[in-house]
Parts: structure tokens; sequence; C-alpha cells
């Protein structure tokens, strides 16, 4: 009889520990929240006042003068002076393939401008056009020579918000160099580039 209540009890201690545990294992998926693909954000994020940083993790770019493309990495760093509109500075680094010829390394460093159209545009995102200008630099390595060129560039993109303070970008863009070198000839293409900014302030 003994044996019996010791066992009952057992039995009835392990089952109010699994429903338990069950409890807590239901409670902790319900408070996961589920990632989100947009969000309504409205003109909040581009205020005047606030800030954006971020830049294009990769671009793509062919050139009109010879086969050769390019890949970049451009951080950016802007603020709000009114509503939709920021200035601020872009950096550059990049690896240039050239056919026929030696690769070679490539920076920039390049104030800009930036405008998020009102026209098109959602609670979740917005199209935007970039103005920049500046300077450029070639390392050319098999010659050890470096390079420096009077650099611009348009773009057109759009920025997509998946929360309050993240948008993921995509843009195609102009961009045109010229070398200080006498006998250098200017250097345009198209360029694709996605990314990302974070948008700082109230």
């Amino acid at each position: 009889m003994k044996n019996l209540f010791l066992m009952s009890a057992l039995i009835l201690g392990g089952l109010v520990s699994v429903n338990a545990q069950s409890k807590s294992v239901k409670s902790t998926i319900n408070s996961i929240e589920t990632p989100k693909l947009s969000e309504k954000v409205g003109m909040t994020p581009i205020k005047k006042g606030n800030w954006m940083v971020g830049g294009a993790i990769g671009s793509l770019g062919y050139s009109f003068e010879g086969e050769n493309f390019n890949i970049n990495v451009m951080p950016k760093a802007g603020y709000f002076i009114t509503d939709g509109i920021a200035i601020g500075l872009e950096t550059g680094v990049g690896f240039q393939t050239v056919k026929g010829g030696d690769n070679d390394w490539n920076y920039s460093v390049m104030p800009f401008a930036r405008y998020y159209f009102p026209e098109g545009a959602s609670e979740t995102g917005r199209f935007y056009g970039n103005g920049k200008i500046g300077i450029s630099g070639t390392s050319l390595t098999a010659e050890n020579t470096n390079e420096t060129s009077f650099a611009f560039g348009v773009g057109l993109g759009y920025s997509h918000f998946v929360s309050r303070n993240v948008a993921l970008e995509a843009e195609v863009g102009y961009n045109y160099s010229k070398s200080n070198a006498a006998t250098a000839t200017a250097q345009n293409g198209l360029g694709v580039a996605v990314g990302f900014q974070i948008f700082l302030g109230k």
C-alpha cells in the first residue's frame, strides 16, 4: 500500500511538471516577435534634424570606355537639413578588373546631397535622387603609381523601410571621373548598388 501511494505521488508530480514546462514553452513561443518585411513610417525617419548612416555594401559597374568591371564598398553619413533633404559625406574603396590589363584598387571621397521624392511615396518606402561630387583615386599595382581624379555621380534609388530606423536600398546611377594627368581621358559608366541606411533622430 505504501509503495502504491509513493508511485502515485511520483506520477502525479511528473504530470504537473510536464504541464508547467509545456505552458512555459508556449509562452516563450508566443513572446517571439515575427520578423517584419516592412514598416509604416511615413515621413518620420527623414524629418529635419535626423541623421542617416549606412551605405552601399556592394556596387557593380561597367565602363563605357573599356571592358572592365568594378566592385566597391561605400559607407556614408548624412544630416537632414530639412524634411526629405540630406547632405553628407560618402567614402569608398573598390577593386577594378581590366580586360587585357592589370587590376587596380580605387578610392573616393565625395560630399553628397539626397532628395526624397514625395511623388510615388508610400508609408513603407519612397524614391530618392542622389548627387555627389569630389575626388577619386586609383592605385596601379603594376606601375606602382597613384592617380587622382575629379569625379561626380548621380543616381536614382528606392528605400524600403523594414523598421522605424532601418531601410534597405537599391540604386542605379551614372559616374564620371577624369584623372589630373595631362594625357588622361574621361571615364564614365553605369552602376548598380544595393545597401542599407540606419536613421537616427526624433
